[in-house]
């Protein structure tokens, strides 16, 4: 399941991408390059209108949206409570409405295994990057150890060109860090050293510290660690 990605080629493809459905086309290729049965992205606004990309098939797509799981499913509702990444399987399906979802869900062709990444955005912005497999325990854990940092940034990207692409749907954001400042300190928050973050983002490691001090000043930040900090406190990065 799954091989080395090309991280470098997977920015391309997001960068170039202007439209949903030239997400949509990124997101089968990431299916692909992972060796997984789906892969989604799904927002959902203030209005309660629903906005995404996804590899789940049509049929249950429009079911999701008519029967407005959203309000009940567990993985929405739980991640919706937490910051980090979530495995479905520590979430709560003990209740009837729940146990009748996931037997709908699987009903529909949705697997057993399931990791989903919140992704908190501007002003209030929650939406969620999910990857969704069947296989053993065993496997799928090697699997979320093998690319959970990888998925935590695709995450981070593919909100981000959401955000650019959709601005109507959120109100005018405040001044904030760019995107490539962004990235520095979404690589420093995961643990990267400051060579590994110029290597991931093919700049001099002078040109980084230029990235990382502009976001200082702008959080008002002391240090880096403080400004990672401000910036997860902003929901301006997803970890």
């Amino acid at each position: 399941m799954g091989t080395e990605l090309d991280w470098g080629q997977i920015q391309q493809d997001l960068e170039n991408t202007n439209t949903l459905d030239e997400l949509s086309g990124v997101a089968f290729r990431l299916r692909a390059m992972l060796g997984i049965e789906h892969l989604t992205y799904h927002w959902v606004d203030g209005a309660g209108d629903q906005y995404g990309c996804t590899t789940y098939s049509d049929t249950w797509e429009e079911r999701y949206r008519d029967k407005n799981y959203h309000r009940i499913d567990p993985v929405i509702l739980g991640c919706f409570q937490r910051f980090h990444p979530v495995d479905w399987k520590s979430l709560d399906w003990s209740g009837k409405v729940a146990k009748a979802f996931l037997q709908d869900a699987q009903s529909h062709g949705i697997s057993n295994q399931g990791y989903s990444i919140p992704i908190r955005g501007p002003n209030g912005q929650f939406a969620l990057f999910t990857v969704n497999h069947s296989c053993d325990d065993e496997t799928w854990q090697q699997f979320i150890s093998t690319y959970g940092r990888e998925l935590i940034l695709i995450a981070h990207y593919i909100n981000r060109k959401a955000l650019e692409f959709e601005k109507e749907r959120q109100p005018e954001s405040p001044r904030g860090l760019s995107p490539r400042e962004i990235d520095a300190i979404t690589l420093l928050a995961l643990g990267y050293s400051r060579a590994q973050v110029a290597h991931s983002l093919s700049i001099s490691e002078h040109t980084l510290r230029v990235y990382i001090e502009s976001a200082r000043s702008k959080l008002g930040a002391q240090n880096t660690t403080h400004a990672i900090a401000t910036a997860l406190s902003r929901g301006l990065i997803v970890v």
